[in-house]
């Protein structure tokens, strides 16, 4: 590979910069160098900025600066305070450093991405040996790595939107060391649709034993940061969930997630069966209406597959009330709520990094690791699901005085 030609700096110009100071003292740690830095990366952000407000919104909204907020970021050569420009409609996000993103792009970037695509630190050490010939200690990758936990906290404070028309709400299992003993916690991932169809990642929480007060704590923190309005929460049987969130989102429609409930149904089935078993449980969450799914599901008990797997119908029932607001719902929306590829592809890269991970040190060290998997994965989501141009047109009619087409 060829090597990158290095940029000419006139003497003139460098016998300027220094001014006869001591050059060891401008190569340190606060010096001329890092001095330099911040003042290009600043008007560096201040002409970003500019770009943006002049292409307009999509929206058509005014926007304009709105000040300055502070930021600190790690270099290779230490931390630098920047002050980052702001715009009024917070739909400002520099190239340079990203929001919530604590480091210079570089290589502590490639880093990053390795160990968020499931890799641990001494194999992390020992590709970059192979591929670039470099050595690094498993004390600076986790160093590397740590640095993000600043990144999660301004994440998990960040401010959101008014209204996410759909909620989709999701628990993984975790393994978590405390106090000399490895226990189980529940690690619960809150994804949003926008009024434009796009997807958002609103949160992670971490927590031993879900209840009313934990659900309420986590529904709250939502509306302090911005939520005014959710028309769905789709969840898998959370407990206590349904009494929390109608004491701040009154409003709020539960619906059981089918994709869940198909899927506890098939892990009582052998697997020579159960392509046919769920094919027949199609029939019942394609029904044309509430009663026609339980006639349907009534149909299943009696015949071969509900005689020979009782506890399908059980389970189906158990939930129901939760089921038959699906019901209500047009075919178009039907398909968002149900048919959640992206959502199912996000939790499965999520589950299979925590399986590569066996259990953790901390609670820290798990919201590091999914942060850094949803931070390569949401790169990915660029556009809506081609179903939601005609769900949103349906979101308008069920919900005329909450949702308005834009």
């Amino acid at each position: 590979m060829p090597r990158r030609k290095q940029p000419h700096i006139p003497d003139e110009l460098l016998d300027q910069l220094l001014a006869g100071s001591d050059a060891r003292a401008a190569l340190a740690d606060g010096g001329l160098l890092d001095g330099l830095k911040k003042a290009l990366a600043e008007r560096t952000l201040n002409a970003e900025l500019d770009h943006h407000l002049e292409g307009g919104e999509p929206d058509g909204r005014a926007n304009s600066r709105n000040g300055y907020g502070s930021k600190t970021v790690l270099t290779g050569t230490g931390r630098l305070d920047l002050q980052v420009p702001r715009d009024r409609l917070s739909t400002f996000d520099p190239q340079l450093i990203a929001k919530y993103q604590r480091r210079f792009p570089g290589f502590d970037d490639k880093i990053v991405s390795m160990y968020a695509r499931g890799m641990s630190t001494r194999e992390i050490q020992g590709h970059l040996r192979e591929l670039y010939g470099i050595e690094v200690s498993p004390d600076l990758v986790s160093a590397v790595t740590d640095a993000v936990l600043d990144e999660v906290a301004e994440w998990q404070d960040r401010p959101l939107e008014a209204l996410y028309p759909l909620v989709f709400l999701d628990a993984l299992r975790v393994k978590v060391r405390d106090e000399g003993t490895v226990r189980n916690k529940a690690v619960y991932v809150a994804l949003g649709v926008r009024p434009d169809g796009t997807k958002e990642v609103l949160g992670l929480w971490i927590e031993q034993t879900e209840g009313a007060k934990f659900w309420l704590r986590v529904m709250n923190e939502l509306r302090d940061r911005g939520i005014e309005d959710i028309l769905i929460a789709v969840v898998d049987g959370l407990k206590d969930f349904p009494e929390a969130i109608a004491a701040v989102f009154p409003r709020t429609q539960v619906q059981a997630c089918i994709v869940h409930l198909l899927r506890t149904s098939l892990d009582y089935v052998s697997y020579k069966d159960r392509r046919a078993v769920a094919a027949a449980l199609r029939e019942v969450y394609r029904a044309r209406n509430a009663d026609a799914g339980q006639a349907t599901l009534e149909a299943f008990d009696e015949g071969q597959w509900g005689r020979k797997y009782p506890v399908i119908g059980q389970t189906w029932r158990r939930h129901w009330a939760e089921v038959i607001p699906f019901y209500a719902f047009p075919a178009d929306v039907r398909r968002i709520i149900y048919t959640t590829n992206s959502i199912e592809a996000l939790h499965a890269k999520l589950r299979r990094a925590v399986r590569a991970r066996g259990h953790f040190p901390t609670d820290e060290a798990v919201l590091k690791l999914l942060f850094l998997v949803l931070w390569l994965t949401t790169k990915e989501w660029k556009m809506p699901q081609r179903e939601w141009t005609a769900a949103k047109a349906q979101f308008a009619i069920l919900f005329e005085d909450r949702f308005a087409i834009t």
